[in-house]
């Protein structure tokens, strides 16, 4: 079997290359480099550099590969950067899907995984939130990602596109010997910008400590990127066995609050991290957390990874490898 991995030097995509190819998959990787870091992908991948904005690219990549399917994680994905600048993510995470989609078509490759988000719920009216919760992105970016979703199931519809959507929830953590891990520029993420807090003796900024929560901070769901790779196997394995177009939450149906993520990361770190209070950025809801009935019914999916202190512990190998 040959997977193309779209984005797969990227955060989630670098995971997702070594576990296909430890399962024994062959995988080209696609990705212009923007955001992604060449030095990641396994040297066992091929490797070919180029946006899915260009059409030329994408005629050469599938005329020289014959694959079997396509995992697509390429994407812009900061929500305050997609209200700045909607055109980028219309264009890069809408448009270049459609340009993918179209290829695919042309060259007969009938199967497809695709990064969506839990953005694609905007506000939840009740949580935990099922995949039949009502859709209303309250950004760019996850608008841009419910159009893909809609690209999918038009798709699936006329050109028989195999296809599953996965809406992340909170993707975290590294791998567990340290040697891989979240990397992106600029960081938006609670859990590295809390460790970078504590290993530079940095205040950390939270947002909002007026919720109606427990301890008044905004509660979100973490998924360990290792446990997120094996969503993507399972997701694969459906697809290929079975014809047809499906959604899931990736998540693990628990929820932490922000204080909590602040307090193991200092648990984690031995470090005392100083907390600077802000009030509550626009949009941001009070919890976000997956019901994740389907996926464990559907594809058998169980988190092994995402307990709060292996997805910090984790991430805290890596970052501490980085400043050797």
């Amino acid at each position: 079997m040959k997977i193309l991995v779209t984005g797969g030097a990227g955060y989630i995509g670098s995971f997702m290359v070594k576990r296909l190819l430890n399962e024994g998959i062959d995988v080209v990787v696609a990705d212009s480099l923007e955001r992604g870091h060449e030095d990641v992908v396994d040297e066992r991948a091929f490797f070919l550099k180029g946006t899915l904005l260009d059409k030329l690219f994408l005629k050469r990549l599938f005329s020289e590969h014959q694959f079997d399917g396509v995992i697509h994680f390429a994407g812009y994905i900061s929500v305050a950067e997609s209200v700045e600048k909607p055109e980028l993510y219309f264009g890069n995470n809408t448009l270049a899907t459609l340009n993918l989609l179209d290829q695919m078509v042309e060259s007969n490759v009938r199967n497809i995984i695709f990064s969506s988000t839990a953005a694609v719920y905007g506000t939840p009216k009740h949580t935990p939130i099922p995949e039949g919760h009502p859709k209303d992105p309250q950004s760019p970016y996850g608008e841009s990602k419910l159009m893909v979703e809609r690209l999918l199931h038009w798709y699936f519809i006329s050109h028989k596109i195999n296809s599953v959507a996965l809406r992340y929830f909170n993707a975290s953590g590294g791998a567990l010997d340290g040697e891989m891990g979240e990397m992106h520029l600029p960081e938006t993420h609670i859990i590295p910008n809390a460790i970078k807090a504590a290993l530079e003796g940095l205040p950390f900024t939270l947002y909002g400590t007026d919720y109606p929560t427990k301890d008044g901070t905004a509660i979100r769901d973490y998924i360990h990127v290792l446990d997120l790779a094996e969503a993507h196997m399972l997701a694969l394995n459906k697809i290929m066995s079975k014809s047809g177009e499906y959604v899931y939450n990736v998540g693990t149906g628990i929820g932490y609050s922000n204080q909590e993520v602040v307090s193991m990361v200092e648990k984690v770190s031995q470090k005392k991290i100083e907390i600077h209070v802000e009030s509550r950025r626009p949009g941001d809801p009070v919890e976000l957390v997956a019901d994740v009935d389907k996926i464990r019914n559907e594809l058998k999916f169980k988190p092994v990874h995402s307990a709060l202190e292996t997805i910090v512990g984790s991430a805290w190998k890596w970052h501490t490898s980085q400043k050797v």
